[in-house]
């Protein structure tokens, strides 16, 4: 006679077997997958398109891009290269770590060219108690 396995033994020797990719990294490594989140957020900001736009261009959920951009380490490579290919298609790896995708660099001179402007005799006379 044949006796069948039973289907929660299984399900109980798989849910063993998963691993929280953050516990076994490295604060450095986190880090690390942080700073890349970052910078693939910042470069879809820099090229102007909508975080849903970008997931579904890659074929990824919406969830899914945005644990990619605050640097979940959970998630597959491929993801992350399939998510830069939908920002930016034909970028690098490298020209994302690098930061030498003319949309960065466009981005940092906008956000360093914030000048001040004077107040005008108005605004001085309101600040004035």
């Amino acid at each position: 006679m044949r006796v069948k396995p039973k289907r929660t033994s299984l399900i109980l020797v798989l849910s063993i077997m998963k691993v929280n990719q953050s516990a076994m990294l490295s604060p450095q490594q986190l880090d690390a997958c942080a700073s890349l989140g970052q910078q693939l957020a910042r470069l879809r900001i820099a090229r102007k398109v909508k975080q849903s736009d970008a997931a579904l261009r890659a074929g990824l959920s919406r969830n899914t891009v945005y644990r990619l951009e605050k640097g979940d380490s959970g998630l597959a490579f491929g993801q992350v290269l399939r998510y830069l290919e939908a920002i930016a298609p034909g970028s690098t790896l490298l020209e994302l770590l690098t930061e030498k995708d003319p949309a960065l660099l466009t981005l940092e001179a906008r956000e360093k060219s914030k000048r001040v402007r004077d107040m005008t005799v108005a605004e001085l006379k309101e600040l004035d108690f």
